[in-house]
């Protein structure tokens, strides 16, 4: 599927003008459905997607939200480069199906969009379109706390590809997170070394990769970076280092500055 300039533009202008009503809609739902409503908004010099060996090489805005009822949530994920073209739409339905003093299981699907610009000529003029690529994914998230602050799991995800390029793609991950080390009374950080395998179609990879968030006490902007090294990788990008660091902005919610991490 195939979208033209203008299209793009119309589309951006109304999902930024969907997205300045999310927060007050979705507060006033909170009271009379939802359980609970909050997200972010980021801004980075190196947007990287849920797969971090995959960026998009520029800066990026982030927008993640998440509409809790009991058990379930739904949680999109929009990427845009910095000019406004969007880079990927996730829609994510995510189910807790345990949750309890020391361990969580949480299952997850979506559906995803994925947005390439790709240069044409028509009636002898340059002109560019926006190539749509469509997925359908799950995901399969235990966690054992080891204590309030420190907990060690593992995730997996698997993506189906409908369009041209990766069919299969199949990521696996172990993880740990440190959360709430004090740097004095009003600054932390919150830590999670991950390491993970890649399998895209018949190509695989070994990464490691840190996730850093420098948090406020009671305060809604944060920094967070990402730093991820190829271990072992026939998967292109071919660069065995990337990195990225973002501005966070977070809202609604009861605990809406603490900055997650969805794996």
């Amino acid at each position: 599927m195939k979208l033209t300039t203008s299209a793009i533009k119309n589309l951006i202008t109304l999902l930024l003008i969907f997205l300045s009503g999310f927060n007050t809609m979705a507060q006033e739902e909170t009271e009379s459905f939802l359980d609970d409503f909050r997200g972010t908004a980021s801004v980075t010099n190196n947007g990287f997607s849920l797969v971090p060996s995959f960026s998009l090489g520029d800066p990026a805005l982030l927008f993640d939200l998440k509409f809790t009822k009991e058990k379930l949530s739904f949680e999109p994920d929009m990427r845009f480069a910095l000019e406004g073209k969007p880079w990927s739409f996730v829609f994510w339905l995510r189910y807790k199906a345990i949750e309890n003093e020391r361990f969580s299981l949480r299952l997850g699907a979506h559906p995803a969009l994925n947005f390439r610009t790709v240069n044409i000529v028509r009636n002898g003029q340059p002109e560019e379109l926006l190539e749509t690529r469509r997925y359908l994914a799950y995901e399969v998230a235990p966690t054992f706390k080891v204590s309030d602050n420190v907990g060690l799991g593992a995730y997996y995800l698997y993506g189906h590809g409908f369009d041209e390029g990766v069919k299969n793609t199949h990521f696996m991950v172990l993880n740990s997170y440190f959360n709430n080390l004090h740097i004095s009374e009003e600054l932390y950080l919150n830590i999670s070394p991950q390491a993970y395998y890649l399998l895209t179609d018949d190509l695989k990879g070994f990464y490691l990769v840190g996730f850093v968030s420098l948090i406020k006490k009671d305060f809604p902007f944060s920094v967070s970076a990402i730093l991820n090294k190829a271990i072992d990788t026939e998967i292109v990008p071919e660069d065995d280092f990337t990195w990225n660091i973002s501005l966070i902005y977070s809202f609604g919610g009861a605990h809406r500055r603490t900055t997650k991490r969805k794996i």
